[in-house]
């Protein structure tokens, strides 16, 4: 398995021992939609989200606070109804449309007649480029696939077929990569395995990464920094450094350091906020 792909060097390349540079920026983002009848709900109250280039950030929070809502104003699938949204400088929509996003969800929406190749190599073919064969091929060894590029997505466990999906979110080197509960609807063994997976891939790639989790030993295990959001209207309720070295194995995962950390994240998402 290669331990460096040939990625092509970023445009923002920033010189050694330069501050990091600002990778996503939202700044007082409120979101209000409008349901039927003219009601309207408040998803996210003036979240404040400062990202730097080449991190790793997971996002928890209770059901509906509006975790995925996040997801979306980074993807520029969604617009704030008032503050704003900054990805590397520019409208989330700019990111988008230069195909510099990458995108992964808990349902992997693999293209059912096509192969595990064709399934990755389809995002060159929506951005109008020539298939990368060498970058393809790469990330099929990278997600542990190799031996699998003409099955069919039936034809794969569930596990087998987010790697896919992974893999197809990363083809064209993206500068964000956004994952939305992408391991939610594996069991427990099989997600401990794309956790482990997830953080080699991440080790490899250092794309700047935003997961949205309901796990907070997922988060723990891959973040650098985990954010934890309050219930509906979401806002930013703390943000928390997680300093386990890297890779985080079993040892880790058994410590008491971490088990200290996961009890007071539980902590967080079970209190009420103050008053």
């Amino acid at each position: 398995m290669p331990s460096t792909l040939s990625r092509p060097a970023p445009e923002r390349a920033v010189a050694p021992g330069a501050p990091p540079r600002s990778a996503v920026s939202i700044s007082g983002a409120d979101k209000v939609f409008t349901l039927s009848r003219g009601r309207t709900l408040q998803a996210l109250d003036a979240v404040d989200l400062q990202i730097t280039e080449g991190e790793f950030v997971a996002i928890i929070g209770p059901s509906g606070c509006g975790k995925s809502t996040v997801l979306r104003l980074a993807a520029g699938l969604d617009t704030p109804t008032n503050g704003t949204v900054e990805i590397f400088g520019a409208a989330p929509r700019t990111l988008a449309a230069q195909h510099r996003l990458g995108v992964a969800f808990q349902e992997h929406a693999l293209l059912p007649w096509a192969s595990v190749r064709e399934n990755i190599a389809l995002p060159y073919r929506v951005a109008g480029r020539r298939v990368d064969d060498a970058r393809v091929d790469e990330l099929i060894e990278l997600v542990g696939l190799g031996g699998f590029e003409k099955a069919r997505p039936k034809q794969l466990s569930g596990g087998m077929r987010q790697r896919v999906s992974i893999a197809r979110a990363l083809v064209l080197s993206p500068d964000l990569l956004l994952l939305d509960e992408p391991f939610g609807a594996l069991d427990a063994v099989t997600r401990r395995k794309m956790n482990a997976e997830l953080a080699r891939i991440w080790a490899e790639e250092r794309i700047t990464t935003i997961l949205v989790t309901h796990d907070v030993d997922e988060a723990l295990i891959l973040a650098d920094r985990v954010v934890v959001m309050s219930g509906r209207p979401g806002h930013v309720r703390t943000v928390v450094d997680v300093d386990f070295p890297r890779p985080r194995g079993p040892e880790t995962t058994r410590s008491p350091e971490f088990h200290a950390l996961v009890d007071r994240l539980t902590a967080l998402l079970d209190a009420p906020e103050p008053m």
